[in-house]
């Protein structure tokens, strides 16, 4: 075990053993990813579809009134913001599926609710998030990235008549992980300092119940399809592992961004390889995938066609490319629904009950 590692673990379990254990813990959840995982619909375009005949329906359980609903129970932590779990909590200006999920765990549990969001756009599970036991790619793959690297330093050296120093292959190999451990150190953050960021919280205990996983647009190309079932295999067993949850209930939300388009290439095979963990067996029960593809925002999806030509139609029901789901407020809450849906099913079969009900009790904390 590193020394970061144990530091974490041990950390968390001190925070479980002070605690009194009689006390109903906070419900912890991590909301992992990239930028789909962020949250790309804009606020403006709630607002829009919050007063639409149209649509308001579908958001009226997440309004107070005429305005969106802050709630009291289910607090939030996004980098470098926190607080109260409303709209605003995606991307600068936007939203994610953590309303809707949010949502929903705060409806499910009479006990409050955290969510650590720790998503980055861009970052590949081949990658920068690439977890411990995948190991580094192979000695070809990292040969091949060095001589990339050196050689574009040379060539901005003889342009700009400049000396830097070359690559070497341990910085080609500092990268890979660096999301995953960043993701670590996010998690460790909040257990430390969950009751300065929520001081409603203060003098409760923290108690992780769930994992959810939102990824795969940077792993289309190259390798890593080929290797993303693997290294998806790897990433589930080393975040149970490093947080000290054995069947910590997981959820992921397959990649579907070809919307009802058929999938092809790249974005097939990192589905199926997402969607091939609801067949591995040791993770019967206690991981669900499920495609986003099937709740795609279909009015969003046949207004993207041109939709310079008609753009003031188009900003009432998508306000981003394909890539991000359209920016569909719509979509973005079906998926969040869909994690909330999975995840109370992982947590009704029994395991969720009988590992975190037990595991602050063996003194290894919650993580």
């Amino acid at each position: 075990m590193t020394k970061c590692k144990y530091l974490l673990i041990m950390c968390l379990a001190s925070q479980a053993i002070a605690a009194d254990i009689t006390i109903d813990p906070v419900k912890v959840f991590i909301l992992a990813g990239q930028s789909n995982m962020e949250g790309k619909a804009q606020n403006k375009l709630l607002d829009y579809q919050a007063m639409d005949p149209k649509a308001k329906d579908f958001f009226a359980h997440l309004r107070d009134g005429d305005k969106w609903a802050v709630r009291d129970d289910v607090f939030i932590k996004f980098l470098n913001r926190k607080g109260p779990l409303t709209i605003g909590y995606g991307s600068p200006g936007r939203t994610g599926s953590e309303l809707e999920f949010g949502y929903m765990m705060g409806e499910h549990f009479d006990e409050p609710v955290i969510l650590i969001k720790a998503a980055w756009g861009g970052h590949s599970l081949f990658k920068l998030f690439r977890s411990p036991s995948a190991g580094m790619p192979g000695d070809e793959r990292l040969q091949a990235e060095l001589e990339q690297a050196q050689k574009r330093v040379k060539q901005n050296n003889e342009k700009r008549n400049r000396s830097d120093p070359l690559p070497t292959i341990e910085d080609i190999k500092k990268p890979y992980g660096s999301s995953y451990r960043n993701m670590m150190a996010e998690v460790k953050d909040v257990f430390d300092n969950y009751e300065t960021m929520f001081p409603a919280l203060k003098g409760k205990r923290l108690e992780l119940a769930g994992f959810v996983w939102f990824q795969g647009f940077n792993d289309q190309w190259g390798d890593a399809p080929g290797e993303y079932e693997s290294n998806m295999k790897h990433f589930i067993r080393d975040v149970r592992k490093d947080l000290n949850a054995p069947k910590l209930p997981f959820v992921i939300a397959a990649i579907g961004t070809s919307g009802s388009k058929p999938a092809r290439g790249g974005q097939l095979e990192v589905r199926n390889a997402q969607m091939a963990m609801n067949d591995v067996p040791e993770f019967k029960g206690n991981v669900k995938a499920f495609r986003t593809d099937l709740l795609v925002d279909k009015e969003a999806e046949r207004l993207f066609d041109g939709w310079q030509n008609h753009i003031e139609e188009w900003q009432k029901v998508g306000s981003d490319r394909p890539y991000h789901y359209l920016g569909s407020a719509i979509w973005y809450t079906r998926i969040g629904h869909a994690m909330g849906e999975s995840m109370m099913e992982l947590m009704d079969d029994g395991t969720y009950e009988s590992q975190i009900g037990t595991s602050h009790l063996a003194g290894i904390g919650t993580v």
